[in-house]
């Protein structure tokens, strides 16, 4: 029975890993894996942007993904940290480098044209095949270009937008200490006002009497 067991264990590890879906930490600089769902769960891990995690399960009404990092360590992070796609300064570190690439290759080219033209002596199709082939090189390096551009923008316009969200945040932290310090000053007039009502009753109370008596005495006294 321990047998079967161990085997239908290994079995669902299985299944879960090929059917977990891949999705990456956000620009976010570093994010929590927890226990549990919710900060009151120990901290497992510290996961850095880029991270790629598997997916084991989704709770959409807590706001919570299991997942599985590297080396296989499970947990719950917040989903609103999680991305199809890979952080920008991934992708621009991707691009830089296929661009360092395509230039290494671009200027081997040009040395072995120039070798050729200098010791062979190139024909007319030969050096129209090889300028196609520069042109073509040349085309792919804008667009690389292009490309790290586009993503440099990205991570800048990120960074802009979490700036944003943090003195969103410490504005509305200041709205709400605000609104609880007009709470209690409120609740300090009203009890004023409910006070000072009970003392105006008190003094009405002590005087009328004594109004009414001198009045009988005035009439008694005619």
């Amino acid at each position: 029975m321990k047998a079967i067991s161990l085997v239908v264990v290994l079995f669902l590890g299985l299944a879960s890993s090929a059917f977990a879906e891949t999705l990456y930490v956000s620009d976010r600089l570093e994010i929590q894996m927890r226990t549990g769902k919710g900060t009151q769960f120990r901290i497992l891990r510290m996961l850095p942007s880029g991270t790629p995690l598997d997916v084991l399960e989704v709770d959409q009404e807590n706001g919570y993904s299991r997942v599985r990092a590297p080396g296989g360590v499970e947990g719950w992070v917040l989903n609103r940290y999680l991305m199809k796609g890979q952080a920008a300064r991934d992708r621009l570190a991707s691009a830089e480098k296929q661009l360092a690439q395509l230039e290494l290759e671009n200027r081997k080219l040009k040395t072995s044209f120039s070798d050729l033209k200098q010791e062979k002596g190139q024909t007319a199709e030969e050096r129209n095949d090889l300028e196609k082939k520069n042109r073509k090189i040349a085309q792919e390096l804008e667009e690389i270009r292009r490309t790290a551009s586009s993503a440099l923008a990205i991570d800048t316009e990120n960074k802009d937008l979490k700036s944003k969200i943090v003195a969103y945040e410490r504005q509305l932290q200041t709205l709400q200490q605000e609104n609880e310090g007009l709470k209690d000053r409120t609740a300090r007039d009203w009890f004023m006002v409910g006070a000072g009502v009970i003392i105006l009753g008190m003094i009405i109370g002590l005087i009328i009497p004594r109004i009414r008596w001198r009045k009988k005495s005035s009439w008694d006294t005619l």
